[in-house]
């Protein structure tokens, strides 16, 4: 648990997936590669109808990733490898047969964003705000960009990005079209989704599989485009402005 944990559940019908880590919930690469491939499990599991995606403890719902991992990259190819990370688990959303609910308890950052754009129906609570910060340390959203512009659109996601240092709060989100809901407090927010998972639970498996497909449709170059994005930052992290503004962030 102290170097971070993906767990599993599976009851009827609902498989509940939380991902955690005691840096704020900052996943490191082992973490988000187990994170995708459970989701990719999952959608080939045909005791699973729906997948609800949560991560650990009651602070921060993502930090993005690891800046220890980061602040460790000496060559382009552990860049690459880094920066792929919630490029695997962006995608393992995106080609999932089963609908994923979003559980959104509190703040979410980079990385964090790209998740909560991932999902495809997504419960938050107050707490949750959000904030790309990728381009205060001298990168950019690169990776998580394309499914954070699919939800909120370009405009939104060029405020984010441009403004790297700035929270937006859960109400910006959800009138962007980030969150579908926001509660006051996680119980209320658990009540919500309660609800809403009995009654896709219910629903016709093959619709939703149907519906999936429709909602991410025009996506299917992602695996490239990620892959690609990845390399942009992979590059930009080697830079001596970038270690520069790594090293300041890291004072402050």
């Amino acid at each position: 648990m102290q170097e971070g944990h993906v767990i599993t559940t599976l009851e009827k019908g609902l498989a509940t997936i939380e991902f955690g880590h005691p840096a704020s919930n900052a996943l490191p690469g082992n973490i988000l590669s187990k994170l995708a491939k459970t989701i990719t499990e999952f959608s080939s599991n045909d005791a699973c109808k729906l997948i609800l995606l949560k991560s650990a403890g009651k602070r921060a719902f993502c930090a993005g990733a690891s800046f220890d991992e980061l602040i460790a990259i000496q060559n382009i190819e552990d860049g690459n490898e880094f920066f792929s990370g919630f490029a695997k688990v962006i995608n393992a959303c995106r080609t999932c047969s089963k609908l994923i609910i979003g559980r959104i308890h509190g703040k979410a950052v980079g990385g964090g964003v790209g998740i909560a754009s991932a999902v495809d129906y997504a419960f938050a609570t107050e707490a949750a705000s959000v904030k790309l910060s990728e381009l205060a340390v001298g990168i950019g959203p690169f990776v998580v960009g394309p499914a954070v512009e699919r939800k909120i659109g370009l405009s939104a996601m060029s405020d984010l990005a441009i403004n790297a240092t700035a929270w937006r709060s859960a109400q910006w989100a959800t009138s962007k079209g980030l969150y579908n809901h926001v509660f006051e407090s996680i119980e209320l927010m658990d009540k919500g989704i309660a609800e809403l998972v009995e009654k896709l639970i219910n629903s016709n498996p093959e619709a939703m599989k149907a519906l999936k497909k429709v909602f991410w449709k025009g996506t299917e170059h992602w695996d490239t485009l990620l892959s690609e994005r990845a390399k942009i930052s992979g590059t930009l992290v080697l830079s001596d402005f970038t270690r520069n503004a790594i090293q300041a962030f890291k004072k402050s």
